[in-house]
């Protein structure tokens, strides 16, 4: 049975949403310091899981799995989850096939590039205020 990949993707993203704003209360809760522990956590376990299936979908699962539900799971609630699983999985991609220094661009690039993106939309909004 085929489903539309746009309301896969949607579907599974707010599911993923709602596990990152649960996870993030929760962890609020269990530690009150003024580190955004959570959201590390979430970065971390969603970097873990997205290992676990993109290493069971390539190795392990063969056909047993469609691609709408590959897409359901990897794009979708771990996407919703953490943008941070997808990155993490592109980055050792990039690093598996060789492109080590494309691998290392890819990460400090899109790392300082995005706090510097996040800034200047800070900077805009302060200083139209």
């Amino acid at each position: 049975m085929f489903m539309n990949p746009i309301l896969i993707v949607f579907l599974g993203g707010g599911l993923g949403a709602a596990l990152r704003y649960l996870v993030n209360q929760a962890m609020g809760r269990l530690v009150d310091i003024e580190f955004p522990l959570g959201i590390m956590a979430i970065n971390i376990s969603g970097s873990v899981v997205m290992g676990f299936a993109a290493g069971y979908f390539a190795f392990k699962a063969g056909e047993d799995w469609s691609q709408s539900a590959r897409l359901f799971v990897t794009t979708g609630i771990l996407g919703g989850y953490t943008t941070f699983s997808a990155f993490s999985l592109d980055a050792m991609l990039l690093y598996e096939r060789g492109e080590v220094m494309t691998a290392l661009f890819y990460v400090v690039g899109s790392v300082v590039l995005s706090i510097l993106g996040l800034a200047a939309g800070l900077w805009v909004v302060r200083a139209f205020s």
